[in-house]
């Protein structure tokens, strides 16, 4: 048998899913509905066709049309529009939530109240609001520690955190007035204060596996400075935690998310499944959630697939026929870097349509490419984040040179962090959560 399968996006965690699903043993046959024409992907696909990937009938269509089994949602905004609903609709698997559980990521109230309600741990002291009204005292009675979240998708720029994005109340009251004036509502919580990490897991509505943890870097230059970015690169340890972590605060997080899965399925009488992928903050108080989102990350799927040994087409079916449980999910016990390579200029002014040149790349198989395009044989950027490479090694350490020497080989109006992975960033989140616990 030949199995034939459709996978929505066409960003560099396609890339990386899409590698993931070509390694695998089965007899296969991939296909992509892409919003550019990522020419990694293209060399991957039977078939690659650039449409609208939020609009639920283009996709159905599509998959219709090449008779796929099974499709695997990488962005949130087909999420979102509910492409996973129609899909399900035409009795075709989906590795992607339903329109009303991806609520965890497209609504940050959803979040909360879900957490409130349900009485899960690791929420935060919150209100929503949809006018100005109360908001000046609310954030008084927070006093100078507190987030405002704009409730929506916002490609991971719509969160500002008091003394990094706002210097005062004055400017929360800004943000805040800037997203009511466009017809938007927002959430405000405490802030915490802490170290972040990831934990995604694969989830078919009843289990979960978890995946290796995960830390991303938002900010755009060195030193965790400058504007958020949808994430400038991301690291694993070798024995999946972090250094700053220890085992009860990789327990916590896991039992966060097996019971918001429990939660949604209580709520919903349905099933959650895909990726549930959850931000958190390790503070003197245990762990606690900072968001959800309701798929992979970006870069983080790159690290966790690379690692990944148990073949990705079974846990695939595993979630879509709830039979997860059945399934031994390995990773390597390595440690990766993973390094994006992004426009001069990036994320608020950056450059576009300029040609890169890789080929002083030495592993293709660790290079994914993300917001480029071909044009009369050129690559070119497009004008978000170019490409990214992963460094796997034995150590953070080993990995982050091979990185390190792979991103910077890369030419064109272009920048990276080279601080991510570097052993005195690490040194920092370690005594920043010793000085904590």
């Amino acid at each position: 048998m030949i199995y034939k399968i459709l996978v929505v996006g066409s960003g560099a965690r396609e890339h990386a899913i899409i590698k993931s699903l070509n390694r695998s043993r089965y007899q296969k046959e991939i296909y992509c509905i892409a919003s550019n024409m990522n020419p990694g992907i293209n060399e991957l696909c039977e078939d690659i066709t650039i449409n609208d990937i939020n609009n639920c009938s283009s996709v159905v269509r599509y998959a219709q049309e090449k008779n796929v089994q099974m499709a695997i949602i990488g962005p949130e905004n087909p999420l979102a529009a509910g492409v996973s609903d129609a899909l399900w609709n035409c009795n075709i698997k989906v590795v992607g939530p339903k329109k009303d559980m991806a609520q965890i990521e497209t609504s940050k109230s959803f979040t909360r109240d879900l957490f409130k309600k349900y009485q899960i741990l690791g929420g935060a002291q919150y209100k929503t609001f949809y006018s100005m009204d109360g908001v000046s005292e609310f954030l008084q009675q927070l006093g100078n520690d507190y987030v405002v979240k704009f409730d929506g998708l916002a490609g991971g720029k719509g969160v500002k955190v008091s003394g990094e994005h706002l210097t005062n109340n004055n400017d929360a009251i800004d943000y805040c007035q800037e997203i009511i004036d466009s017809g938007g509502k927002f959430v405000i919580e405490e802030k915490f204060v802490g170290e972040e990490f990831s934990l995604m897991s694969f989830c078919d509505g009843k289990s979960l596996k978890h995946m290796p943890i995960v830390q991303d870097h938002k900010r755009a230059y060195e030193g965790d400075s400058g504007p958020n970015t949808g994430g400038m690169g991301t690291y694993t340890d070798s024995d999946h935690l972090l250094p700053f972590l220890n085992t009860d605060d990789a327990n916590e997080a896991k039992m966060i998310n097996e019971a918001t899965i429990n939660a949604l399925r209580d709520k919903y009488d349905d099933k959650y499944k895909g990726i549930l992928y959850g931000g958190f903050m390790a503070t003197r108080d245990g762990v606690k959630l900072i968001e959800y989102n309701a798929r992979f990350g970006d870069p983080e799927a790159m690290n966790v697939l690379s690692l990944l040994e148990t073949d990705f087409i079974d846990i695939c079916f595993g979630i879509t026929n709830c039979e997860l449980d059945e399934i031994q999910v390995q990773f390597k016990k390595q440690a990766t870097v993973c390094k994006y390579v992004v426009p001069e200029g990036y994320p608020d002014n950056p450059t576009k349509g300029q040609p890169i040149n890789i080929n002083n790349i030495t592993n293709f198989d660790r290079l994914y490419y993300a917001s480029v395009d071909i044009e009369n044989g050129q690559l070119i950027e497009l004008g978000s984040r170019t490409m990214a490479v992963v460094g796997m090694a034995d150590t953070i350490s080993e990995a982050e040179v091979f990185a390190e020497r792979e991103v910077s080989s890369i030419i064109g109006p272009l920048f990276h962090r080279q601080d991510i992975g570097k052993d005195f960033l690490i040194k920092k989140r370690i005594d920043n959560m010793n000085s904590l616990r």
